[in-house]
Protein backbone atom coordinates (compact mmCIF):
# COMPACT_ATOMS: atom_id res chain seq x y z
CA UNK A 1 0.00 0.00 0.00
CA UNK A 2 1.60 3.39 -1.28
CA UNK A 3 -0.32 6.79 -0.95
CA UNK A 4 -1.05 6.69 -4.89
CA UNK A 5 -3.19 3.88 -4.00
CA UNK A 6 -4.76 4.69 -0.99
CA UNK A 7 -5.76 7.77 -2.80
CA UNK A 8 -7.39 5.75 -5.58
CA UNK A 9 -8.83 2.91 -2.83
CA UNK A 10 -10.33 6.85 -1.38
CA UNK A 11 -12.13 6.99 -4.95
CA UNK A 12 -13.70 3.63 -4.92
CA UNK A 13 -15.25 4.55 -1.28
CA UNK A 14 -16.29 8.01 -2.48
CA UNK A 15 -18.86 6.22 -4.84
CA UNK A 16 -21.07 5.00 -1.96
CA UNK A 17 -20.87 7.53 -0.99
CA UNK A 18 -21.89 9.78 -4.03
CA UNK A 19 -24.86 7.46 -4.62
CA UNK A 20 -25.86 8.13 -0.68
CA UNK A 21 -25.79 11.15 -0.78
CA UNK A 22 -29.28 11.47 -2.61
CA UNK A 23 -30.94 9.50 -0.02
CA UNK A 24 -29.91 11.70 2.73
CA UNK A 25 -32.94 13.95 4.53
CA UNK A 26 -31.86 17.31 2.73
CA UNK A 27 -32.58 19.84 0.23
CA UNK A 28 -32.04 18.87 -3.22
CA UNK A 29 -29.99 22.08 -3.19
CA UNK A 30 -27.89 20.50 -0.70
CA UNK A 31 -27.49 17.19 -2.59
CA UNK A 32 -26.31 18.59 -5.58
CA UNK A 33 -23.73 20.70 -3.98
CA UNK A 34 -22.43 18.30 -1.93
CA UNK A 35 -22.43 15.60 -4.64
CA UNK A 36 -21.02 18.09 -6.84
CA UNK A 37 -18.09 18.41 -4.28
CA UNK A 38 -17.66 14.80 -4.09
CA UNK A 39 -17.44 14.37 -7.63
CA UNK A 40 -15.00 16.98 -8.30
CA UNK A 41 -12.98 16.04 -5.21
CA UNK A 42 -12.39 12.27 -6.19
CA UNK A 43 -11.92 13.34 -9.64
CA UNK A 44 -9.01 15.36 -8.91
CA UNK A 45 -7.51 12.47 -7.05
CA UNK A 46 -7.38 10.71 -10.36
CA UNK A 47 -5.24 13.32 -11.83
CA UNK A 48 -3.03 13.12 -8.06
CA UNK A 49 -2.72 9.75 -7.58
CA UNK A 50 -0.89 9.25 -11.20
CA UNK A 51 1.21 12.38 -10.97
CA UNK A 52 2.43 10.73 -7.29
CA UNK A 53 3.29 7.50 -8.43
CA UNK A 54 5.33 8.74 -11.26
CA UNK A 55 6.84 11.21 -8.93
CA UNK A 56 7.36 9.16 -6.32
CA UNK A 57 8.30 6.42 -8.52
CA UNK A 58 5.34 4.14 -6.69
CA UNK A 59 3.70 2.97 -9.85
CA UNK A 60 2.44 -1.18 -9.28
CA UNK A 61 0.69 -3.54 -10.86
CA UNK A 62 -1.94 -3.14 -8.96
CA UNK A 63 -2.40 0.36 -9.39
CA UNK A 64 -2.43 0.45 -13.03
CA UNK A 65 -5.48 -1.92 -12.47
CA UNK A 66 -7.49 -0.14 -9.79
CA UNK A 67 -7.31 3.43 -11.10
CA UNK A 68 -9.28 3.01 -14.42
CA UNK A 69 -11.20 0.88 -12.53
CA UNK A 70 -12.17 3.34 -10.15
CA UNK A 71 -12.94 5.85 -12.69
CA UNK A 72 -15.45 3.69 -14.54
CA UNK A 73 -16.83 3.04 -11.43
CA UNK A 74 -17.10 6.64 -10.24
CA UNK A 75 -18.31 7.66 -14.06
CA UNK A 76 -21.26 4.76 -14.10
CA UNK A 77 -22.35 5.71 -10.37
CA UNK A 78 -22.61 9.23 -11.61
CA UNK A 79 -24.10 8.33 -14.90
CA UNK A 80 -26.78 6.24 -12.85
CA UNK A 81 -27.78 8.62 -10.60
CA UNK A 82 -28.25 11.37 -13.12
CA UNK A 83 -30.45 8.98 -15.06
CA UNK A 84 -32.72 8.04 -11.92
CA UNK A 85 -33.02 12.18 -11.40
CA UNK A 86 -34.25 12.61 -14.98
CA UNK A 87 -31.38 14.52 -15.64
CA UNK A 88 -29.39 12.43 -18.32
CA UNK A 89 -31.01 10.39 -20.80
CA UNK A 90 -31.23 6.51 -20.42
CA UNK A 91 -29.59 6.15 -24.16
CA UNK A 92 -26.30 8.77 -23.73
CA UNK A 93 -26.03 6.93 -20.04
CA UNK A 94 -25.91 3.48 -22.44
CA UNK A 95 -24.01 4.39 -24.64
CA UNK A 96 -20.76 5.70 -22.58
CA UNK A 97 -21.19 2.97 -19.93
CA UNK A 98 -21.54 0.11 -22.41
CA UNK A 99 -18.22 1.70 -24.08
CA UNK A 100 -16.21 1.44 -21.50
CA UNK A 101 -17.12 -2.19 -20.67
CA UNK A 102 -16.40 -2.41 -24.10
CA UNK A 103 -12.73 -0.98 -24.57
CA UNK A 104 -11.99 -2.17 -20.96
CA UNK A 105 -12.59 -5.80 -21.92
CA UNK A 106 -10.82 -5.62 -25.54
CA UNK A 107 -7.61 -4.09 -23.15
CA UNK A 108 -7.74 -6.91 -20.86
CA UNK A 109 -7.98 -9.21 -24.09
CA UNK A 110 -4.98 -7.21 -26.02
CA UNK A 111 -3.19 -6.92 -22.99
CA UNK A 112 -3.16 -11.18 -22.86
CA UNK A 113 -2.13 -11.48 -26.39
CA UNK A 114 0.61 -9.36 -25.69
CA UNK A 115 -0.61 -6.40 -27.70
CA UNK A 116 -1.98 -3.72 -25.33
CA UNK A 117 -0.07 -0.84 -26.87
CA UNK A 118 -2.25 -1.24 -30.13
CA UNK A 119 -5.17 0.00 -27.98
CA UNK A 120 -3.28 2.25 -25.78
CA UNK A 121 -4.93 5.40 -24.61
CA UNK A 122 -5.47 8.14 -27.92
CA UNK A 123 -6.28 11.68 -27.83
CA UNK A 124 -9.85 10.85 -28.64
CA UNK A 125 -10.13 8.84 -25.30
CA UNK A 126 -8.58 11.80 -23.14
CA UNK A 127 -11.18 14.37 -25.27
CA UNK A 128 -14.18 11.80 -24.30
CA UNK A 129 -13.02 11.87 -20.41
CA UNK A 130 -12.30 15.38 -20.45
CA UNK A 131 -15.89 15.51 -21.32
CA UNK A 132 -17.38 13.62 -18.92
CA UNK A 133 -15.15 14.87 -16.49
CA UNK A 134 -16.72 18.68 -16.91
CA UNK A 135 -20.05 17.51 -17.62
CA UNK A 136 -20.88 14.90 -14.79
CA UNK A 137 -20.35 17.42 -12.38
CA UNK A 138 -22.62 20.53 -14.04
CA UNK A 139 -25.48 17.71 -14.22
CA UNK A 140 -24.86 16.78 -10.43
CA UNK A 141 -25.25 20.44 -9.45
CA UNK A 142 -28.46 20.93 -11.79
CA UNK A 143 -28.42 25.03 -10.85
CA UNK A 144 -26.98 27.94 -11.82
CA UNK A 145 -23.12 28.69 -11.04
CA UNK A 146 -22.79 32.16 -9.81
CA UNK A 147 -26.00 33.65 -10.83
CA UNK A 148 -25.04 33.03 -14.59
CA UNK A 149 -23.54 29.28 -15.80
CA UNK A 150 -25.94 27.41 -16.81
CA UNK A 151 -25.24 24.09 -15.65
CA UNK A 152 -27.55 21.98 -16.54
CA UNK A 153 -27.70 23.01 -20.32
CA UNK A 154 -23.77 23.04 -20.34
CA UNK A 155 -23.51 19.72 -18.63
CA UNK A 156 -25.99 18.57 -21.00
CA UNK A 157 -24.30 19.26 -23.98
CA UNK A 158 -21.04 18.30 -23.27
CA UNK A 159 -22.12 14.74 -22.11
CA UNK A 160 -23.44 14.93 -26.00
CA UNK A 161 -19.86 15.32 -26.72
CA UNK A 162 -18.52 12.75 -24.48
CA UNK A 163 -20.78 10.24 -25.87
CA UNK A 164 -19.92 11.27 -29.63
CA UNK A 165 -16.55 11.06 -28.31
CA UNK A 166 -17.52 7.50 -26.59
CA UNK A 167 -18.43 5.70 -29.90
CA UNK A 168 -15.48 7.45 -31.96
CA UNK A 169 -13.10 6.54 -29.64
CA UNK A 170 -14.39 3.21 -29.41
CA UNK A 171 -14.72 2.85 -33.10
CA UNK A 172 -11.04 3.83 -33.17
CA UNK A 173 -9.84 0.96 -30.76
CA UNK A 174 -11.84 -1.13 -32.48
CA UNK A 175 -10.24 -0.40 -35.55
CA UNK A 176 -6.41 -0.83 -34.01
CA UNK A 177 -7.40 -4.13 -32.78
CA UNK A 178 -9.04 -5.81 -35.62
CA UNK A 179 -6.23 -7.30 -37.21
CA UNK A 180 -6.03 -9.30 -34.01
CA UNK A 181 -9.50 -9.98 -33.92
CA UNK A 182 -9.59 -10.97 -37.48
CA UNK A 183 -7.13 -13.63 -36.57
CA UNK A 184 -9.08 -15.14 -33.88
CA UNK A 185 -12.55 -15.72 -35.12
Amino acid sequence: MNLPNLLTWLRVLAIPLLVAVFYLPVSQHAMNAFATWLFVAAAITDWIDGWLARKLGQTSAFGAFLDPVADKLLVCAALVMLVELQRVDALVALIIIGREITISALREWMAQIGARASVAVHSIGKFKTIAQLVALPMLLYDDRFLGFLDCKLIGTWLLYLAAVLTVWSMFYYLQRAWPYLRESI
